[in-house]
């Protein structure tokens, strides 16, 4: 029997309680920070940003969201929702590219009883799927298998983001 190793899921497994709105906002807290790498950002646009999502449920599961902490979708003005929503087709074009998957989940779990693991900040999550990717491992033993870890596909996106136009 194989093993799988997955250590970075520990920390969000082993959480004693979920996020509240209250808690800091990891996105806001990776804008301040100048460190783009160890927070997961791929790309800030004016309004917008991309993040990695730390715990996917696939490989290249990545968030966008804009830049300022809003917590509802009608708190968001026109320029946000419209370049948001323009970083999310430049994402699809830029997964396609690179990773070919067969198709997307892209979705907005607004609320926590939605399933928002953010309430305050609004985020959208774009999913690549490939035929096949679901198997037994989600099933049997509540484990997803990533096959790629969030450094490489960071540099990976970053690398190819300089051939995109950005929104």
């Amino acid at each position: 029997m194989e093993q799988l190793w997955a250590p970075w899921r520990h920390t969000y497994i082993a959480a004693a309680e979920p996020p509240t709105a209250s808690d800091p906002c990891f996105i806001c807290q990776g804008l301040a920070g100048q460190e783009d790498r160890a927070s997961l950002i791929v790309q800030r646009t004016p309004l917008s940003v991309v993040l990695l999502n730390r715990f996917p449920y696939n490989n290249g599961h990545l968030l966008v969201a804009p830049r300022s902490h809003k917590g509802q979708l009608d708190q968001l003005d026109a320029a946000e929702l419209l370049q948001t929503m323009q970083t999310v087709q430049q994402m699809v074009r830029l997964l396609d590219r690179l990773m070919h998957p067969d198709g997307y989940n892209i979705g907005l779990n607004l609320g926590r009883d939605a399933g928002a693991g953010l309430p305050g900040h609004i985020h959208w999550h774009v999913v690549p799927r490939w035929q096949g990717d679901t198997n037994f491992m989600p099933v049997l033993s509540d484990t997803r298998v990533i096959s790629q870890s969030l450094d490489a596909l960071h540099e990976l996106l970053v690398t190819n983001l300089r051939d995109e136009v950005t929104p």
